[in-house]
This record gives C-alpha cells, structure tokens and sequence, in this order.
C-alpha cells in the first residue's frame, strides 16, 4: 500500500480517563476540529506536520498516533498479512530503529508481546523481501514507533509520533512523594477558573509540579520545549527546518508573567527539589518558594485568584484519622486567610474532604493513577458575606 508523509490521515491524540473535555479544548485552541471525542482521547484529520504541532503544544495529551490503515483482524496472522502490505521501506530507514506498542482485546490473543512480536516480524520480513536489509527494534521508545490497537475484529496500526508520553513534560527531575503527573496537574488548573493574570497560590506543593504549570501557562510556554527527540523524527522525510521552525514559534510567543506564583510546603527537601524542578522548566524566577506549614503560606491582598492544594488522601486507617483534622485546618485556612480567593482542593477521599467544612460550587472528576479523585472548588468570599 502506497505511503505519502505529506497526505492526510486521521490522527488519534489520546489522554487519561477524563482528561478529553481540556485536550478537546486545547486541539480546538490551536486551530483543529476534533471529528470526535472519546474517553481516552480525539481523532482528527491531518498531516505528520500537524503531528509535529500537536506534540509541541499540548499540555494535557499522552500519544498523537498518525494512522497508516484499518483493517479486520482475527488473529494475529491477519495483522502479519496487512502489515506486509505497507510500504514499510517509505516510511522507515533501513539503518534506523523502531519499537512497537499495543493495545489489545481481542479473543484470539492473550499475550500482547506475542502480538507485537507478529508486528516486528512483518516489517523485519518487508524490508528483507523490498531491500535485503533491515532496521534494528528493541523495546525502548528512543526512535520510530508502531501502534497496534485491536480491539475484537477491529485493528488499526499507526505511526506513535511521539514516542515517550507526552503526558510528562520532561522537565522534572526530581518527582517527590506520590507526584502529580504533569498533564493531569494541566488538566486541574485548566478546569479551575484562574485566568493565568492573577496570583496563584500552591501550599502542600510537594515537587512544585502545579505551581510550575501554572507558571508555565503564566509564561505561554508550551511543554514542547522541554523534550528533544519525538517519533516522528526517526521517520524518513522528517522535515527538521519545519520541526525547528514551530520551536522558534513557541519561543517568540512566550511572555514575561506579572503574576505572584508562591509555593509552600514544610518538608525542606521538598522545597529544594521544587526549585531544581522550576529551574529545569526555566520558570525558577516566577515562582516564590517558601518553607512552612500550610496555614502560614503568604496569600497576597492584591490580585486575588486561586489556592490549590493536593494534601495526601491516606490509604490506612492511621493515617485517615491524622489526615481528618489536615482536612479541617485546610477549611479554617480557606475561611480565615483566603477571601477573596477561588480555593481548590484536589483529593481521592471525599470522606476526608467533608472534614473541610465548606460547600463546594462545583466538583470535576479526574483519575489519580486508578484513584478516583474530584477537584473541588470554593468560593472563598471576603468581608461578612457567610461562606
């Protein structure tokens, strides 16, 4: 089957569960109409250059797959004969490397290895039937990449433009305890109602991963800036001045933020490694990190906008009754220190989040891993108006 870098195809961009309403956001920000919009993800149409843009951009997506063809699939030797079709050779470099992921829920195969062995055998066998030479694959995701999702009879291979996540940004070095991933944090700042123009306030930070994505956004820098190798630079007609060309972009748009971003947390070594964290995201000086409890984090009267905490959930029962009365000093902080404030408290114990004491105007679901988590939102009200 013939293969065209510059023709059109549809394009899969996938997410977390729940993420789709702000990636669905985000790819319409840019310019592109979703044809549709699933739990996991999107599909559009377009080219492998709007493949470079996506990857660049988005702050909230995992992998954006160029698809090469669907087809029906009963076992595993119906993906063998239909990857045998494609011009592997147009499309990969004989000196090159590739590797080759999956998804797979189909009755026939109960070993997605097994299935992706299939994979790499009919390129391998393409190559040596077209050009007596093959590329090399293995199993980390450092060049060209193949997708396989079959699902029942239903089968589609793509090109994984990206390659590693997109979902981490590639600046943090040093995660912490229990980090946020950093398209989810995206994704909670996203949801909130702070207008990027406003200070942003961050206690219980941890490794900084939400203060430095908001100072990220503050700054109209995209997470393209941090990562230097994408799938679909191992593809042959990789067009590299194109690539380098929307690098400039995203560093001319960036802006100097007017804004206050604080950051707190007690643990000392928490606060040093939030700071290695910003600096590798190159927002080190947008950020005001301090060391103390919670409840003593510096909210300015000026430029209200929104509090953001992330306490621990707890997992035992110790734990849950020590976490009871952090829930309960976090509503006493909220009412007494943040007028005026939007406040935001993301958890996966709504039992624990009831020790709070206020009212939430509105809760968004998300997944924390496989935790069923909700952001909750307050309306912090300043002077004698009842919270």
């Amino acid at each position: 089957m013939a293969f065209d870098i510059r023709g059109t195809s549809p394009i899969t961009i996938t997410c977390y569960r729940r993420l789709a309403p702000f990636l669905e956001a985000e790819v319409k920000s840019l310019g592109y109409t979703p044809e549709s919009t699933f739990a996991t993800g999107l599909r559009l149409r377009g080219t492998i250059q709007d493949c470079v843009r996506l990857n660049l951009h988005l702050y909230t997506a995992s992998q954006v797959l160029f698809s090469l063809g669907a087809f029906t699939a009963r076992h595993a030797d119906d993906v063998y004969r239909y990857l045998m079709q494609l011009e592997w050779e147009k499309i990969l470099p004989a000196d090159g490397y590739f590797s080759v992921t999956s998804t797979v829920q189909t009755p026939s195969v109960n070993n997605n290895m097994f299935v992706n062995v299939r994979v790499k055998d009919a390129v391998a066998d393409r190559f040596r039937e077209k050009t007596g030479a093959r590329p090399s694959s293995g199993a980390a995701l450092t060049g060209a990449v193949i997708h396989l999702h079959w699902k029942n009879e239903d089968a589609e291979v793509f090109l994984d433009t990206s390659g590693e996540t997109l979902a981490r940004h590639g600046y943090r070095k040093i995660p912490g305890q229990a980090p946020m991933l950093e398209a989810l944090a995206s994704a909670t700042i996203l949801a909130s109602k702070w207008n990027k123009a406003s200070a942003f306030i961050n206690p219980m930070c941890g490794s900084g991963t939400l203060a430095i994505e908001a100072a990220l956004m503050a700054s109209n820098a995209k997470p393209g800036l941090f990562r230097t190798n994408y799938g679909f630079m191992h593809l042959l007609g990789y067009d590299e001045d194109f690539y380098f060309a929307q690098q400039d972009k995203l560093e001319e748009q960036m802006i100097e933020p007017t804004i206050r971003i604080i950051a707190s947390d007690n643990n000392a070594n928490a606060i040093e490694n939030a700071r290695r964290n910003a600096k590798a995201a190159g927002v080190l000086e947008s950020i005001d990190f301090e060391t103390c409890d919670f409840s003593e984090t510096t909210i300015p009267a000026e430029h209200k906008g929104a509090i953001f905490l992330n306490p621990e959930y707890g997992e035992r029962l110790g734990e849950v009754q020590e976490l009871e009365e952090t829930y309960s000093r976090i509503g006493d902080f909220m009412k007494q220190k943040c007028g005026g404030y939007y406040g935001y408290v993301f958890t996966g114990n709504l039992d624990l989040a009831k020790k709070i004491g206020l009212k939430a105007s509105r809760r968004t679901e998300f997944y924390n891993g496989t935790i069923d988590c909700r952001l909750l939102e307050y309306e912090l009200y300043e002077g004698s108006r009842r919270i």
